[in-house]
């Protein structure tokens, strides 16, 4: 191989590393959607840890390409509907309820101790 097609072999392994990386941390995020119980979730985990790993071994990078877009496929298609927010993050039932006041606002933290002159 030459310099050329050896550095594009390598960007290509490391573009597919990375979207098998993001791809298995959704696929993981998403199972706690669906368990309902961590000793459901643990079990689950390990049985998609297996599923990746059962693939590791191959080499071809156009079969590799094939596998991501499956991958991405049955992710998509078993996404949960209602996915778990925490509350406080965006989306959740808490975000902003208690917003940060507009600016020229001032809060008086002396309430009750003001100086009568």
């Amino acid at each position: 191989m030459s310099g050329a097609s050896t550095a594009a072999y390598l960007a290509r392994r490391a573009a597919q590393k990375e979207r098998v990386r993001i791809l298995y941390r959704r696929a993981l995020k998403d199972t706690l959607n669906w368990a309902v119980h961590r000793h459901l979730f643990y079990q689950d985990a390990s049985d998609l840890r297996e599923k990746f790993e059962a693939n590791k071994h191959v080499e071809d990078l156009d079969t590799i390409d094939k596998m991501i877009d499956a991958g991405e496929a049955t992710y998509n298609k078993w996404r949960h509907p209602d996915p778990y927010i925490v509350p406080w993050a965006p989306g959740g039932s808490k975000f902003t309820r208690n917003p940060v006041p507009p600016s020229g606002i001032e809060i008086l933290y002396d309430y009750g101790r003001e100086e009568n002159d």
